[in-house]
């Protein structure tokens, strides 16, 4: 596989931080591991109890070996990926992590939490 193992690793962490452990039978975030991406996945038992899991791709990471950049990218309605521009590729995949966790962009993970305030 082309992708650093030091980069998997990282994303499958955090993939396992998304969702509290004690609710992964409702849901989970995983990652599907290909040779130059990695898709990360919520994942959830059929409503009804019978048939398979569905798996919603959230977002996908890509590494491109000649440059050892890492870029995001955000799926659309159909299920189509496109690079996202919001965010410029960088060897450090943790930041490209972070960015998807922090909730800045809702593309990713739904709207953003309540604006923080300051207390003077």
């Amino acid at each position: 596989m082309a992708l650093p193992e030091a980069d998997l690793d990282r994303i499958q962490l955090r993939c396992r931080r998304i969702w509290p452990e004690h609710l992964w039978d409702r849901a989970k975030v995983e990652a599907d591991v290909s040779t130059l991406h990695v898709d990360i996945v919520e994942v959830r038992p059929p409503w009804n109890g019978i048939g398979e899991d569905t798996r919603f791709p959230i977002a996908r990471l890509r590494y491109t070996i000649s440059t050892g950049l890492r870029s995001i990218y955000w799926r659309d309605r159909n299920l189509k990926f496109h690079e996202y521009q919001r965010r410029r590729p960088t060897k450090n995949v943790q930041a490209l992590l972070d960015h998807i966790g922090s909730h800045d962009d809702p593309i990713f993970f739904g709207r953003p939490g309540p604006p923080s305030t300051s207390h003077q």
